[in-house]
């Protein structure tokens, strides 16, 4: 059976299954389960070969030796299996996670425990088990395919969830550009904003694709939500990557501040108007002016402007709105980006590549190893791009993410093959870039038609400019405040 069988036969009996359950705890249950029949069958697979070279299969050190995760003998999922039928199968699995944990610290507050819980029907957790138990995976490409159905699964979960969704999965073809663009070969890679890990998976594919070793890589993360964080972790143990994924606000309570990065792949949530500036104003990140209270797109952009290593590149999806605002001093500091040389390239995209969510998008590629291209920037005009793949979602196709990555490599190595393309690209001089006023929009640049001013949707635009308004309109209440406080003060004759 096909793969991509499997996956979407497990995903239409898994969603039978949901009941009651909304989707954003239901996706917990689920790929809970996947993660506990992965960790299973690698468990499995070591044991039989500790059968075969006369090792003792319960002695710890052998899984360890191979980096396999110790299952305890009440966790195994042999176990589970056994008593899927019977009405306390939710207390065992969450005794088969809480022993998991016990016995491998990496994985200590990452597994779901919830699985007794009196929402949960017991009969269809059973048939879920059963229906994990049942789908057949070759020996040898078992955990491959079981980390193929984990991130299919995350996003069809993302897909049910509308915009939530995006907040902790990347659609695969927009990450999948970004690593090609970015070529992460070897060095430190950082994701910020790091969803449930997805940057971190292809980076790894990416290497594995182009010959290169594994080890060349060190990855770090961050993230605010903890369930997210969760997923992630337990995403990256499904794929074997050693990764280093922190919880908490990377804003207000950044836990890399020394981490100087070679590679910086990121999805930051987009126009995120409170987001604690009042208590940044002096943050060393700031190097090109404070953002605005109202609106965290350029504390993000500034933050990975920070973290990069003197050869580091940072690509990085942004509300189409960076491009071109003035609001709060955000013309300024993209002012002063440019003036310092760190804009690489701007790329807008199409819209309907997120899912549920229509809003266009733009990368952002900043980088400090720009010699041979000083005071130039590349514009791509992609909003022409992609296919749709079903009534509401737009994906790019390997085509089109080869024609922006050529397009992009072509003007970062100088080679004599970049060429500017009416409608789709142009290279731009520090000179054209003023004359724009420093807006970023490609479509200035490249000739494209009927050139929107931001291509801002519309009511992204008005959620983010009534935030602007409502922060003015506070100052001007607190101006006012002061302002009578202080004629109370002046004793008139």
């Amino acid at each position: 059976m096909e793969i991509q069988d499997i996956q979407s036969k497990l995903w239409a009996a898994a969603d039978k299954l949901r009941g009651n359950i909304n989707s954003s705890d239901y996706k917990y249950v689920v790929l809970g389960l996947i993660f506990l029949k992965y960790v299973s069958d690698a468990f499995e697979l070591q044991y039989k070969k500790a059968e075969s070279e006369d090792y003792d299969p319960e002695d710890r050190d052998f899984y360890l030796a191979d980096n396999v995760f110790w299952i305890p003998k009440e966790a195994r999922w042999s176990g589970l299996v056994e008593n899927a039928k019977q009405p306390n199968i939710g207390l065992l699995v969450d005794e088969a996670m809480e022993a998991i944990e016990r016995d491998n610290p990496t994985l200590k507050g990452v597994l779901p425990k919830n699985y007794a819980r009196e929402a949960l029907d017991k009969r269809r957790l059973g048939e879920l088990i059963d229906l994990f138990t049942n789908i057949s995976f070759e020996e040898g490409t078992a955990k491959d395919l079981l980390g193929q159905v984990y991130e299919y699964f995350m996003g069809m979960f993302a897909d049910s969830e509308g915009k939530h969704g995006g907040e902790f999965y990347t659609p695969r073809s927009i990450v999948k550009l970004l690593v090609e663009m970015l070529e992460p070969y070897s060095g430190r890679v950082y994701d910020p904003a790091c969803g449930s890990g997805g940057m971190f998976v292809w980076s790894e594919k990416f290497v594995e694709e182009h010959q290169g070793r594994i080890d060349d890589i060190a990855i770090y993360g961050q993230e605010y939500n903890e369930t997210t964080w969760r997923l992630a972790k337990m995403n990256m143990a499904i794929r074997g990557i050693d990764a280093d994924i922190r919880k908490g606000n990377t804003l207000t309570d950044d836990k890399f501040p020394d981490l100087k990065a070679d590679y910086i792949l990121a999805n930051p949530p987009f126009n995120i108007s409170d987001w604690g500036q009042e208590h940044l104003l002096d943050d060393i990140r700031w190097k090109y002016g404070v953002p605005p209270k109202g609106n965290a797109n350029y504390a993000w952009i500034q933050h990975m402007a920070h973290h990069l290593s003197p050869k580091g590149t940072a690509g990085f999806v942004l509300a189409n709105g960076s491009m071109s605002s003035q609001s709060g001093g955000e013309g300024e500091i993209r002012k002063q980006l440019v003036l310092n040389d760190m804009v690489d390239a701007i790329v807008t995209l199409p819209s309907q590549l997120f899912f549920n969510v229509a809003i266009p998008c733009c990368l952002w590629f900043i980088s400090r190893d720009r010699a041979n291209r000083h005071g130039k920037t590349l514009f791509i005009d992609g909003r022409n791009l992609g296919k749709m793949i079903n009534r509401r979602n737009r994906e790019l196709t390997s085509e089109d993410i080869a024609k922006v990555t050529d397009a992009y490599h072509n003007f970062k190595t100088q080679n004599g093959k970049y060429e500017d393309v009416a409608g789709f690209c142009k290279v731009a001089d520090l000179e054209e870039i003023k004359e724009h006023d420093y807006v970023l929009t490609p479509g200035r640049y490249v000739g494209s038609e009927a050139v929107e001013d931001d291509d801002e949707a519309f009511a992204e635009k008005m959620e983010r400019l009534t935030a602007e308004l409502n922060e003015q309109f506070s100052k001007s209440h607190e101006l006012e405040q002061k302002i009578k406080e202080n004629l109370t003060k002046i004793n008139l004759p």
